[in-house]
């Protein structure tokens, strides 16, 4: 038997990179996904009809992380839709490069960036609780950026994804009652359209290449499975070496 057979689970940002192979990942260990995209309307409904044409069970849902009123109705569609919500993946992020010097640093920008990655994850975790089951799984997609910092420009990106690491211990110790587990996953470089152009990063890491999209959803699934019940308020990273 598939080790999530009868999970109903949520990734939002789903629709493509690492948030399309956790939904992969998912839907091969037997769950029922849902999946939240803002713009990649082609590549969301291309994978909903793969994952369907296989056998599996997908809905694509359009909502912004940054605006919890849409999360809240994509919860609500979900839950019409499957009936219940076992599993939350907070996937969805952004990327900003802005040195603490910068002579004129986009102020909009850095504001999207907390409300998309720090905020809106917050908010969305607040948002699924009422929908979550007991002995649910909440698991956040941080980043190495977090414990180390390879090149100039990423102290904004990485203190948002700091915070969830921070988020992950609390919201590890709220839970725990509702034998909710709560755990964030720090990818390092993984092959996406973001990271095509830095091949000359690979010399850093002891394994000498990068990570895959299906690699890290592997990992979200053995932490959305019953063999990790015992394992939360963790910081696991998935990095082929580069912390070391």
């Amino acid at each position: 038997m598939k080790r999530l057979a009868d999970k109903v689970a949520l990734v939002t940002g789903g629709s493509r990179g690492i948030g399309a192979g956790i939904v992969r990942a998912l839907v091969a260990e037997g769950a029922r996904v849902a999946f939240t995209y803002l713009q990649a309307t082609e590549q969301a409904q291309a994978l909903v009809t793969d994952i369907e044409r296989a056998g599996g069970s997908a809905l694509a849902l359009q909502a912004d992380t940054a605006q919890p009123a849409q999360v809240q109705a994509a919860l609500r569609t979900i839950v019409g839709h499957f009936g219940r919500l076992d599993i939350l993946v907070n996937n969805a992020g952004i990327n900003l490069v802005s040195p603490v010097d910068e002579a004129a640093p986009d102020e909009e920008a850095l504001a999207q960036l907390w409300r998309v990655n720090t905020w809106g994850t917050a908010q969305t975790v607040r948002a699924a609780l009422p929908h979550l089951s007991a002995g649910g799984r909440i698991i956040t997609i941080g980043s190495l950026a977090n414990i180390r910092t390879p090149f100039p420009g990423l102290g904004d990106y990485a203190a948002s994804k700091g915070a969830l690491a921070a988020y992950t211990r609390a919201w590890a110790r709220d839970l725990a009652p509702r034998r909710i587990t709560v755990n964030i996953l720090q990818p390092g470089l993984i092959e996406t359209d973001m990271t095509a152009a830095a091949t000359d990063l690979r010399q850093l890491i002891p394994l000498e290449r990068f990570g895959t999209a299906q690699e890290v959803g592997e990992v979200v699934a053995f932490l959305a499975s019953d063999a990790a019940r015992y394992i939360t308020g963790a910081t696991l990273n998935v990095d082929g070496g580069l912390s070391i």
